[in-house]
């Protein structure tokens, strides 16, 4: 992954208190990552950095739109996005051993002699997780005007191809006949 330096945050310079910064994420953002399942991202991610002396709450809030594929018909569809997340960075003097032995994942630990935050990994995180795990047209019979109507047909005409099948086990044979039996 290539360093980029504008989502470094020098936060030793900055007083106590609440700092805003705000970022445009596009796809070219994703380049340094692995193949993404989106196109055409216009995020915007704005963070409310709270600032005090031994610690800082990071508020994330993720916004904007991508193109996904859609799960059921394969059309590309637009889904917004929007989503909140927070961290809490604390400062230690041993901050390796307290993020391996730390179990809750909103919180991260830094040497108290850093001076910088890099947050480049956290964004990319966050906006994968804003993405449903099931991304559909949003219509439930899909009739949508987005929906891809040659796939439904042919979904349509495989389901009905399939038929269930019936057990052909003798076993299960001979016991019908004690079915609806009352004692």
């Amino acid at each position: 992954m290539a360093y980029r330096r504008e989502y470094d945050i020098a936060f030793v310079g900055l007083k106590p208190g609440v700092h805003e910064f705000n970022y445009a994420i596009t796809d070219r953002f994703f380049e340094a990552f692995q193949q993404q399942d989106f196109a055409n991202c216009k995020g915007q991610v704005k963070l409310s950095l709270d600032k005090k002396s031994s610690f800082m709450m990071l508020k994330f809030e993720i916004g904007g739109t991508l193109d996904v594929v859609c799960d059921r018909c394969n059309n590309t569809i637009a889904l917004d996005l929007w989503d909140e997340f927070v961290i809490t960075v604390k400062m230690v003097e041993e901050p390796e051993v307290m993020n391996d032995q730390e179990e809750d994942p909103d919180v991260y630990y830094i040497s108290r002699g850093e001076s910088h935050i890099n947050i480049e990994n956290w964004i990319y995180e966050f906006i994968n997780l804003s993405i449903p795990m099931h991304k559909t047209c949003g219509f439930e019979n899909a009739d949508g005007p987005q929906c891809n109507k040659e796939a439904l047909k042919m979904l349509n005409k495989l389901g009905a191809e399939i038929k269930p099948e019936k057990d052909t086990n003798p076993l299960w044979k001979d016991l019908e006949k004690f079915k609806g039996l009352d004692n």
